[in-house]
């Protein structure tokens, strides 16, 4: 039986039949995605308040991350769930990343909110809940901003790529894919990230792919080992969740790095990213104005 995908004659824009050439996603604060040196973003899977983005914002900056994940629309299995701070979020998200050099990645769940989102994200994120979601599809990629698509929860690698051809076919060529992990029936880890997808895509497709291990297996423990896996097989970048205080999170503190483990995650990251021929982006130095004389 022929398994193979990379015949599909509907996939015309996201192939690698249309482009030979891979796709570089840049974003305004010199952070790529499909270059040597890899994107890793990180922080709160939601915005909480400006104390706590604003404490992850500079720590995971001075690990090396370049750009600055947190959710403002969350959206949540039951509506009695937390569902993040809103507007108000994304004007947090972006005074933190500004003052510490780094883009924002953030998620949209509405066609409606697109305009507003776009306002204060350098990359719309959209989550795996929403990968078939057409119209928001559709309306993020009019946008113009670069778009992070994760891959649903029981999504086949075809369904997938067919969700980013909506998005191309909106002129929108920015666009990133992210493997989140995929439903499994072994309840012992969140999700079953497929690692296998990113050497595969590297064939089907030109755009870039990065890996989210927190999600993909729902425990803290385990996000160190998988990233290095992610990086090992090819992945351009990683998404992964840090919190100043996982224990007190207010959504998915379980998966979620504290500051000071992120940082030991990247101290050990930069191995393996050389061993394949990539870098880390470099560590910056925050400098903070002391504060107004009373």
């Amino acid at each position: 039986m022929d398994r193979s995908i990379d015949r599909n004659p509907e996939l015309k824009l996201a192939g690698r039949e249309a482009r030979t050439e891979r796709t570089v996603v840049r974003l305004r604060n010199g952070a790529e995605f499909g270059a040597e040196t890899l994107a890793v973003c990180a922080g709160p899977c939601s915005v909480e308040s400006a104390g706590q983005i604003d404490l992850t914002a500079s720590g995971v900056a001075r690990a090396g991350a370049n750009v600055l994940r947190g959710g403002a629309f969350k959206p949540r299995t039951s509506p009695y769930a937390f569902q993040g701070l809103g507007p108000a979020a994304l004007e947090l998200l972006r005074a933190a990343a500004d003052r510490d050099g780094l883009a924002v990645v953030t998620e949209v769940l509405d066609p409606r909110d697109v305009p507003i989102v776009a306002r204060y994200a350098d990359m719309l994120q959209i989550g795996a809940r929403n990968m078939q979601n057409f119209a928001l599809l559709r309306e993020a990629g009019e946008s113009g901003v670069p778009i992070l698509l994760k891959r649903g929860p029981s999504a086949t690698i075809a369904e997938w790529l067919m969700a980013a051809e909506y998005i191309l076919l909106a002129g929108n060529d920015q666009v990133v894919l992210c493997e989140r992990g995929v439903r499994s029936f072994d309840p012992a880890t969140r999700n079953l990230l497929d690692l296998s997808a990113i050497p595969l895509l590297a064939g089907l497709t030109h755009l870039p792919v990065i890996v989210d291990p927190s999600h993909g297996t729902g425990l803290a423990r385990l996000v160190q080992p998988m990233a290095s896996a992610g990086v090992a097989a090819g992945a351009d970048g990683l998404l992964v969740e840090v919190h100043p205080d996982p224990a007190a999170a207010v959504s998915d503190g379980p998966q979620s790095l504290s500051i000071e483990a992120f940082g030991s995650l990247m101290e050990r990251l930069g191995t393996v990213a050389a061993a394949v021929g990539r870098r880390l982006p470099a560590a910056r130095i925050i400098a903070r104005s002391a504060p107004a004389p009373q």
